[in-house]
């Protein structure tokens, strides 16, 4: 059996406990789905102008703070992936003591007191497979091993044309203007990207060079 492969990426306000997720994404087969908080600001229309910029079918949702945004990734876990045949997947989302959307992730659901969403479903990291099964060695002889590069050098680059940020850190700045359009249109470049990259490793690489592991915690409710 073949699972469905579901790409994660999250976007947040940086990398200290007390920072916050701005936006948590999710490529499926027939599009993505993106859940963004305003932080309060105004933010009308963000879905349309997103699917103008957005070849993708592109379902977004805004939401006032960031628990009402886990709660919502929550209930959107529970109706689309618990229980179904899906492999979630990112690229270094969380790696043996390294990582960064799955622990962040864990921390702001302490801090604001939301379950876990993924529950019942397993999980595989993308970069070591990508890295250590694929030549990602460019023209200057370096390694890639970001995203970006790693897409670039594997799959051309369309949605690289769609990522309006040159850096990842732009995703701060974008969120602190208000400029929400932006922010999601990066997430979904990312995690279009991520999509395409575990395609391209189930079309070329063997199941054991997956790692799978499961997400379900040892005791929730």
């Amino acid at each position: 059996m073949t699972l469905e492969l579901v790409a994660f990426d999250i976007e947040t306000t940086g990398f200290e406990v007390r920072d916050e997720v701005t936006v948590v994404g999710f490529a499926v087969p027939m599009g993505v789905r993106v859940f963004v908080q305003t932080g309060g600001q105004a933010a009308p229309d963000v879905e349309a102008l997103v699917r103008d910029r957005v070849d993708s079918h592109a379902q977004v949702s805004t939401h006032e703070s960031e628990c009402v945004l886990l709660e919502a990734v929550g209930a959107f876990a529970a109706e689309r992936l618990v229980g179904s045949d899906v492999l979630l997947v990112a690229f270094n989302g969380e790696l043996w003591r390294s990582g960064f959307d799955l622990p962040f992730l864990r921390t702001r659901l302490s801090r604001t007191d939301v379950e876990w969403p993924f529950r019942e479903m397993p999980y595989a990291d993308l970069l070591p497979v990508v890295t250590n099964r694929f030549n990602t060695t460019g023209e200057d002889g370096e390694s890639r091993s970001d995203l970006a590069s790693v897409y670039e050098t594997l799959c051309g680059g369309q949605y690289g044309d769609l990522d309006p940020f040159a850096e990842s850190g732009e995703a701060v700045t974008a969120y602190e203007d208000g400029r929400f359009v932006d922010l999601v249109v990066h997430n979904v470049a990312d995690v279009l990207r991520t999509r395409e990259l575990g395609l391209l490793a189930e079309r070329y690489c063997s199941k054991s060079d997956f790692k799978l592991k499961s997400l379900t915690p040892t005791r929730h409710e």
